[in-house]
This record gives structure tokens, sequence and C-alpha cells, in this order.
């Protein structure tokens, strides 16, 4: 199912300190269902997190968490941002991470719908964030997970990435990447001119790997805080 291309995209990460992740994931199991009730969110993820290096269990971060959510509009996204759910993220973590998105470019689905629309395409001058997210093939897994770490090495030593986590709503089978780039050459630069990554995205249809797949595009409009100590976009 096609939703309408959202007004705006929030996407939040935040690093807890070690002493924080039970709450953390206390606080991750209630999100779930309360941000879905937001009044004004059409698609809504919380999300773990890690290197996205293997997309193994061991790759897993449990100090750090994310959340994705598409809007109608931006009043409810900014009613949200100063409600209490992000507040009790604010006030537990140690780091914080908000951008504002513009969905530019998206195909494949979510849970079943295109949770970013059919956006008209294009390119932007500004930087740009890259979500792939993908829910892999059971008796496919390990066949994947072996072809991940050439991709992986080439992605985080992209000339204008700058920064990347995994993300996934499981340890295992529902994994994806965020990558901030530069601007949208060089994320073109890494899609295209990668022959690791080239060889992998020839390889999937082949393979088998993804019951359901995803990839979308977008501009950076603000973004407030830092990932790993400083502000990816200083």
């Amino acid at each position: 199912m096609s939703r309408p291309v959202p007004d705006l995209v929030l996407l939040h990460v935040w690093r807890v300190p070690r002493r924080g992740v039970a709450p953390a994931l206390r606080r991750v199991a209630a999100d779930r269902t309360a941000v879905r009730r937001t009044p004004g969110v059409r698609f809504a993820k919380v999300l773990g997190t890690g290197t996205g290096r293997t997309f193994g269990p061991r790759d897993a971060d449990l100090t750090r968490w994310a959340l994705l959510t598409c809007w109608s509009d931006r009043a409810a996204a900014r009613r949200f941002d100063d409600g209490p759910l992000v507040g009790a993220w604010r006030r537990a973590c140690r780091e914080a991470w908000r951008a504002e998105l513009r969905p530019v470019a998206a195909r494949g689905r979510w849970s079943g719908v295109e949770p970013f629309g059919q956006p008209a395409g294009g390119r932007d001058g500004g930087p740009v964030v890259a979500l792939t997210r993908a829910r892999l093939t059971t008796r496919r897994t390990a066949r994947f997970w072996s072809a991940v770490p050439p991709v992986s090495g080439a992605l985080h030593r992209s000339p204008g990435l700058l920064a990347a986590l995994g993300v996934g709503e499981a340890p295992v089978g529902l994994q994806g990447t965020v990558s901030l780039w530069r601007d949208d050459a060089a994320l073109r630069g890494f899609a295209y001119g990668s022959d690791v990554h080239r060889a992998v995205v020839d390889r999937t249809p082949g393979e088998g790997w993804y019951a359901e797949e995803l990839f979308a595009r977008f501009a950076v409009e603000a973004s407030a805080g830092t990932l790993d100590g400083r502000d990816p976009l200083a």
C-alpha cells in the first residue's frame, strides 16, 4: 500500500549509559505502541542499532537506539518533540542526534507499506541521508551475512560519508542501514562506483536474500546534536 509523501520525517538517535540499558529496553517496548498512537504520525519504527559491519547478533549496540517517524504535518512533529516520550529519552541519554528529513526518493516496502510514499525524485545540493532496510529470507541469512563485510568496509571508507549505523527491529532478520552523506554526489559515488557494492546489488535478484526490501533517500533540512561525540555536519 502506497502512502502519501510525509510532510516531514524525523530521525532521533539516542545513546544511553550502560547503566541505562535495562530502562531503555523497557522504554522501547512501551514506545512501540505509544508512538503509533500519537496524532499526526503516519508511520513509526523504534529501532535498535549496531555498527552495520556484519548485521549479526554481535553487531548490536544496546546503548544506542533510534526512532524514525513520518508526519502528516510539522506542527504535530513539533508537539511530539516537546512531549513526554521524547523528553524521557532526552533525560535518560548521554548523547542525542536529531535530523529533520524530506523524502526525495523511495522504492520498496516496510511492513507491507510504502512509508515514504512515492517522492518525485531529483537531486539536492546539501547533505543527504540514505536508508536501506530488508527483511531477510531465513534460509538465505548465512549467505547474506557472508556478503556484508566487503560492502560494509567499502561503505565506511567512502569519500563523503559523514556517519553510518546499522538499524534493525530485531537482532537478526530485520536489518538496515542509515548513512549520512556530504551530498547526493557522494552517495551516488558509493552506490554506483563501488565494485563490491555493485556486485552485491547484481547478485540480489538471483540470491533471493530479501523477503521485503526498501531504499529511501532524504534531504537533510535541519539537524542538532552529536553522534559519537561530534556533530557529523559540522
